[in-house]
């Protein structure tokens, strides 16, 4: 399954990149988050994996490639789930950057959530457009 999402945010381009690596974002945008521990590798750089913790559970983050401030590629591993996300950052004006999401599951595992992914594959788009506005939200108002 595989999806895009896209907000504009009222800011400059730096602005949003300097919040979209900030874990307070993370925490005002994604609730449950709680924190985030560096594993292996050079910290923000391909290859490095992170443990991204939940209140209700944990993902792996393995950065794909890192060309911030214009796009950042990772891959997210749960019990349940492998995706990956691709976050590109577009200069509308000197104060409107254009957000964009590329979300694909490359795997499903267990018999709920592969019904959830046939069935209502509408409800992880729904969910990454919460996300995407709690972000603007917060980076709009800081």
């Amino acid at each position: 399954m595989k999806f895009t999402c896209s907000i504009n945010i009222n800011k400059p381009k730096l602005e949003v990149v300097k919040h979209f690596e900030d874990p307070e974002a993370l925490k005002q945008s994604q609730k449950g988050f709680q924190s985030i521990e560096h594993l292996s590798g050079n910290k923000g750089e391909a290859g490095a994996k992170s443990k991204l913790i939940y209140k209700k559970f944990d993902l792996i983050e393995t950065i794909i490639h890192n060309k911030l401030p214009d796009e950042f590629y990772a891959k997210y591993e749960h019990k349940s789930m492998v995706n990956t996300m691709r976050s590109k950052f577009t200069l509308l004006n000197e104060n409107e950057t254009k957000l964009t999401t590329e979300i694909e599951y490359t795997m499903f595992k267990g018999f709920v959530v592969k019904l959830m992914a046939k069935f209502f594959p509408g409800m992880f788009k729904k969910q990454v457009n919460k996300w995407l506005t709690r972000f603007k939200k917060y980076t709009e108002n800081q």
